[in-house]
């Protein structure tokens, strides 16, 4: 007798979109070639990188020597580089 008294409630509308399509496999080959071309690219950055940075203090280093009035000790190597 309850359930009869109870009030009728407004039934509930579940709009369904449309899902997106599923995304390709990847396949071990493709994972590995992702990866050894990431390995590559900072490989290739790191050694630009080090030839700028070894580059200016090698200019520095000459700058430096170049100003200065009073010779190297003879104790010490110059290198010519």
């Amino acid at each position: 007798m309850l359930l009869q008294q109870a009030p009728a409630q407004a039934p509930i509308v579940v709009d369904v979109i449309r899902q997106p399509e599923a995304t390709p496999a990847i396949s071990y080959g493709g994972v590995l070639l992702s990866a050894v071309t990431m390995v590559g690219l900072i490989l290739v950055a790191a050694i630009v990188v080090g030839l700028l940075v070894g580059g200016v203090f090698i200019v520095v280093s000459r700058r430096r020597d170049a100003r200065a009035q009073t010779p190297a000790e003879p104790s010490h190597v110059r290198l010519r580089i």
